[in-house]
């Protein structure tokens, strides 16, 4: 479908002339997917910077690790409010909003000397920053700007955020090793900073902004109805309520409770640390987690594709049980070695966040298009606590055993239960579209 904006905006009307053999909805996708792997950068540096900062201020562990649980915590919880406010001022202004703070907290972090300094920066800002940018970006964009192939924009745009945390890890982690990780921190903050040109001048909030219409729509398309513009922090906690009602909501946060613990709060956060008290240097085990990343991007495509076609409970089912079945390999991966940790980092990035697009299927279907990025941000919330408790829990338990050894047991477990919880979720969530010809 030819691009045709309308009006006075020169900004789209330049993009639409140099893009004129594609649709903007793939446009507005590419660069999306550039602002959430830049925003990657500056999450994924905690996990560079633990054994550094408690080398240089004589740190404990808990203290990164407090500063990591606040940060995930923050990440999740900001998500709902933030998709509300979304509503009413629109995806290219909450998109400069948190690529702005995170910027400015990555910048900030290089001055910290204190560890309260390090929880309010890293802990605080980027949390609401990047929890700013969250669980609405992926659902918004699919649902918004696509009639079809919208499990494979999700998971596109899933990829984005999870994988470009863990490409960076290796980058930041040589930069921290070779120049020191203050130049780190700077590198992920310009980085932020690249990115914001390409919002201002691409990202608009629907298809009717540009005269045009969702990708794969008939050409009698007309847009919906969009959803009152009441306060937003209301219309959030009203979400948050009428979810909790809902037994399929319940399912759905549960499980994605059990996600953020087996997945960013555990191994995000703490397989470096862990790799390098198994005598792996800690380039290497940054190179294992870019791994994962590269195999995540397989993982979540090809779980975006399969999601437009197959049942996304059973979907959930099968990648949490295999997600579990990894977790508890990981222990016999470290006494075989390299060859051991490069068939987890495989397995487990294909596997690493392959249950959002389904997840974001099912609360579809639950919730409705025009509604989904604030329920699924709400979910998402419940994902980020359980990352943050794990992120902070796997902290004292090595404090506590000296090993990490029961949290990694114990998220394997939680797995298995999550893979069950995913066939109790009602049959209507479960049902995909029908697929057309033409997709």
């Amino acid at each position: 479908m030819a691009i045709r904006p309308q009006g006075p905006n020169t900004a789209v009307a330049i993009a639409s002339r140099r893009f004129a053999t594609l649709d903007y909805a793939w446009i507005v996708v590419a660069v999306t997917f550039v602002v959430m792997l830049a925003a990657a950068a500056v999450r994924s540096i905690p996990a560079v910077l633990m054994v550094p900062l408690e080398s240089e201020f004589r740190w404990d562990r808990t203290v990164v690790s407090s500063g990591v649980s606040v940060n995930i915590l923050l990440f999740g919880l900001c998500g709902p409010f933030a998709a509300a406010v979304m509503e009413r001022i629109g995806m290219r202004q909450m998109m400069l909003f948190a690529l702005v703070a995170m910027g400015l907290a990555a910048g900030g972090a290089t001055l910290i000397t204190e560890g309260w300094q390090f929880v309010l920066l890293w802990g605080v800002v980027v949390g609401l920053g990047s929890g700013a940018m969250a669980g609405w970006v992926a659902a918004s964009v699919a649902n918004r700007w696509f009639a079809t192939r919208r499990g494979l924009v999700t998971g596109i745009l899933t990829a984005a955020n999870a994988t470009g945390q863990l490409i960076f890890l290796p980058i930041l982690a040589g930069l921290s090793a070779e120049m020191g990780w203050r130049v780190a921190a700077w590198t992920a903050a310009t980085v932020v900073a690249a990115a914001v040109p390409f919002v201002i001048v691409i990202v608009r909030d629907r298809p009717a902004d540009i005269g045009s219409r969702p990708f794969g729509a008939p050409s009698d398309w007309t847009p919906s109805a969009r959803p009152p513009l009441g306060n937003p922090f209301v219309m959030a906690i009203q979400t948050l309520a009428h979810g909790l009602r809902n037994r399929d909501f319940l399912l759905l946060s549960g499980t994605f409770f059990i996600c953020g613990a087996s997945t960013s709060g555990l191994v995000g956060t703490h397989l470096i640390t862990h790799s390098i008290e198994q005598g792996i240097p800690q380039i290497a085990a940054a190179g294992f987690l870019a791994i994962i990343g590269v195999f995540d991007v397989v993982g979540t495509m090809v779980s975006g594709w399969l999601t437009d076609r197959y049942d996304s409970r059973r979907l959930l089912m099968w990648y949490y049980g295999l997600r579990g079945l990894s977790l508890f390999f990981l222990p016999y991966a470290y006494d075989a070695g390299v060859s051991g940790l490069t068939i987890f980092a495989v397995f487990y990035g294909l596997d690493w966040v392959a249950t959002v697009p389904p997840t974001i299927r099912l609360t579809a279907d639950v919730f409705g298009r025009e509604r989904v990025a604030t329920y699924f941000a709400w979910v998402l919330a419940i994902h980020q606590i359980g990352g943050a408790a794990i992120a902070l829990l796997a902290g004292v338990v090595r404090s506590w055993q000296g090993s990490y050894g029961l949290a990694f047991v114990a998220s394997g477990f939680l797995c298995l239960i999550a893979a069950w919880m995913s066939t109790r979720i009602g049959e209507r969530s479960a049902r995909p579209a029908a697929v057309s010809a033409a997709a």
